[in-house]
């Protein structure tokens, strides 16, 4: 198989790519975390020199809920409006009794047709009626028309910091079900430094539905699992849902890719399906990995296996653009680069 060109942009964690018809979309945590930056090009390898546009800000710090640490924003297309999910904290302190960032899942809308130009509204905090650190909302809308929503989120009473939860949804910022929780951290995979499960995605092919999601701390240990259901099944019954027993997705240091993750789905120009991932090309990690910037969008072809299951091989390595461990981000949060290595 062909190498691909990757990384496909730089210095943007949690990588969302939505294609439409008037190219791919691209959003990411931004890496001082006070924005939502929307990125628009016709192929997957211009994503990194197309402009980069904010369409929201942060509120001023300490007004608020989101005044915060904004991580992991994904847009989505909900019957015909534009739908950003993201998380946000109105502190960047630990809470005390959860040992973890105080985030909840918010929502904004935009009814215009291009989302880059057009307004966007807040609509506040999705209630989950668990009010407790939550993050990573991802959504898709079934072949029986209904939204749902899933999301990592902690339970107190539940040993680490955060579950897999599913919902059918009202609207794009309001429940109509009660949280299901689709999984927990109980593998021996998933509890590496952190014991966590996050990051879900979504990957529908055949008669299954498959989500997809990452494990363990944010290091070289940090991998993807995957939960499989019958797409007709009733996807509120955790029954219906199979988790693999092994991580499907994981560093290789032979390429010195390490901590794979926190992924999103999307097709090529011409059609295959392909895996949308973040990864480090090191683990020698100055100071806390939280505010190092080098986690870069990259993205590895999807093939299928006999039993209809998706096969996303290894990590592929640099082929272009392979910024040092020192680089730094610029005061602009937009590390440029030239095309070639």
């Amino acid at each position: 198989m062909a190498l691909l060109p990757n990384p496909i942009v730089l210095q943007r964690a949690d990588p969302y790519v939505l294609r439409t018809d008037d190219g791919y979309l691209f959003t990411g945590s931004y890496p001082v975390y006070d924005r939502i930056t929307l990125r628009r090009s016709k192929t997957l390898s211009g994503l990194q020199q197309a402009e980069e546009h904010t369409i929201w800000h942060k509120h001023e710090s300490g007004t608020g809920p989101m005044s915060e640490l904004i991580w992991a924003p994904e847009i989505h297309r909900v019957n015909g409006q534009w739908v950003i999910y993201f998380a946000a904290a109105h502190t960047t302190e630990i809470d005390p009794v959860a040992d973890t960032f105080q985030h909840r899942v918010f929502c904004l809308t935009c009814d215009d047709a291009d989302p880059i130009t057009g307004e966007w509204v807040e609509r506040g905090q999705v209630d989950t009626g668990m009010d407790t650190f939550a993050l990573d909302a991802t959504s898709f809308v079934h072949t029986d028309g209904q939204q749902y929503l899933i999301w990592a989120q902690q339970d107190l009473n539940i040993e680490g910091h955060s579950n897999l939860y599913i919902v059918r949804m009202e609207n794009p910022w309001t429940l109509a079900t009660k949280p299901v929780m689709l999984s927990k951290p109980e593998l021996d995979w998933e509890k590496i430094r952190f014991i966590v499960e996050e990051g879900p995605a979504v990957l529908k092919h055949g008669d299954k539905i498959f989500v997809t999601f990452s494990a363990s701390g944010t290091g070289p240990e940090y991998a993807m699992g995957m939960l499989t259901a019958n797409a007709d099944s009733d996807l509120l019954d955790p029954a219906n849902w199979t988790k693999s027993s092994k991580p499907v997705f994981t560093s290789d240091e032979t390429v010195r890719q390490f901590g794979p993750g926190h992924n999103s789905f999307t097709t090529t120009e011409d059609g295959q399906d392909v895996l949308i991932y973040h990864c480090r090309n090191y683990v020698e990690i100055l100071g806390d990995p939280l505010f190092d910037p080098n986690r870069h969008a990259r993205m590895g072809l999807i093939t299928w296996n006999e039993d209809g299951t998706p096969n996303f091989g290894t990590p592929q390595m640099d082929t272009r653009w392979t910024p040092a461990t020192t680089d730094v981000l610029p005061a602009d949060g937009h590390l440029d680069v030239d095309e070639t290595l």
